[in-house]
């Protein structure tokens, strides 16, 4: 709700603006600093709300980016051509105020899982009070204080040192350094083969069509029951396939042969983007599930700002997009193969499951009397024998 708060008010500030450096605060810092505020609780949400379908939620819930995205584009034009860019920008920050609507009808719910992880932080909160009562001006209430939010957020961020999750954030630099100039470069490559504008720009239509389908489609099916526990793996070979598909680029040079390639890789690139709140919650679980994605999403924008402009260095300084669209290729590779190296690594240094111990087995000897159970190794002494066989009726101590 925070969130359409600010974005609203960015564009209505926006709207009357006088110089670029207004827009840069209002559009660039509040406007973007509030859909960041939307965007991470929202897809952290669905993770909470749902476990059966879970893929399948989170892919309907990222395909509304790109339906708005489909949808606004052409209204937006008609809007700036009717009331001018400022009436445009008032009527999006009315718009956006929508946002805190939606905020509002998330209700929180409790999991057995976020209550097993407060506790500790619920009698720290308590200690706090009763120590704020009889010393509410100490100095050591300010220490304890800081000692509990330092605990809390301890906990909180926790994940960042799982190898799992640090793994997961390297791949993440590779994969969105590989996906971002594609869609910077694609009608620029286009109109350099020989294809028209028209049909350059429809090549984009495609692809964000088709990323809208890969985000549904590919959550439901990675939900079914045979591909469930595959998960992890679907997410890496979508990862890859769009690597491969970056490979196969430079050898495309004419529209029939590029409509079958933005097909191909809008259909991975929502498949792999449905599926990274589902890796990155088998990771970390649903406690940390909106810090984690949180910081998977801050890594996943990185890359987003410096890749375009490095494989702009290169078309320029080789003169073909060639060098560009490799490096992008080889990236997502790297970013499938290595999730895929680390999972294989893990798999072996697992122990090997124990062997449960034969009825025969002379160190144990178990028995029921009522509904309580009792172990005992034959290494006990005669003394203790007799204690036995005098407190359980009917045991032979021999």
């Amino acid at each position: 709700m925070l969130g359409g708060l600010l974005a609203s008010t960015g564009l209505i500030l926006g709207s009357f603006a006088t110089s670029l450096k207004h827009l840069y605060l209002t559009l660039g810092v509040l406007t973007g600093l509030g859909f960041a505020l939307s965007y991470s609780p929202a897809i952290a949400m669905v993770g909470k709300y749902f476990s059966r379908r879970k893929a399948l939620a989170y892919g309907i819930a990222m395909s509304g980016s790109g339906i708005g995205t489909f949808i606004l584009a052409p209204v937006v034009q008609l809007l700036i051509e009717q009331f001018s860019w400022r009436g445009a920008l008032l009527i999006l920050g009315g718009f956006v105020l929508n946002l805190c609507v939606c905020g509002a009808l998330m209700r929180p719910i409790t999991l057995k899982e976020y209550q097993t992880s407060r506790e500790p932080n619920h009698v720290c909160r308590t200690q706090k009070q009763d120590f704020k009562r009889t010393s509410p001006c100490s100095t050591w209430t300010k220490e304890w204080v800081q000692t509990c939010l330092c605990c809390s957020l301890q906990q909180e961020y926790s994940f960042l040192l799982m190898s799992d999750f640090v793994v997961l954030a390297i791949s993440v630099l590779f994969m969105a350094y590989g996906c971002s100039p594609l869609f910077v470069y694609l009608v620029p490559y286009a109109l350099s083969v020989g294809v028209s504008h028209q049909q350059a720009a429809f090549l984009m239509s495609i692809l964000g069509v088709i990323d809208i389908v890969g985000n549904i489609t590919f959550g439901w099916l990675t939900d079914r029951r045979c591909l469930k526990n595959y998960q992890y793996v679907c997410y890496l070979f979508a990862v890859g396939l769009d690597g491969l598909c970056y490979l196969c680029l430079p050898m495309l040079q004419s529209l029939p042969l590029l409509v079958p390639f933005s097909c191909t890789f809008g259909y991975f690139d929502g498949a792999y983007v449905t599926l990274i709140p589902v890796v990155t919650a088998e990771i970390v679980g649903t406690t940390s599930l909106s810090s984690a994605l949180g910081v998977v999403y801050f890594l996943h924008a990185v890359p987003y700002l410096v890749s375009p402009p490095i494989s702009g260095w290169l078309v320029d300084t080789t003169g073909s997009y060639t060098a560009a669209f490799l490096l992008c290729g080889f990236s997502m590779i790297f970013s499938s193969v290595l999730l895929g190296f680390a999972r294989l690594v893990k798999k072996m240094k697992k122990p090997p499951p124990r062997i449960p111990a034969q009825e025969s087995d002379a160190k144990r000897q178990l028995w029921t009397n009522g509904s309580v159970a009792y172990s005992v190794a034959s290494e006990l002494d005669q003394k203790d024998r007799e204690s036995v066989a005098m407190a359980v009726p009917g045991y032979n101590p021999t």
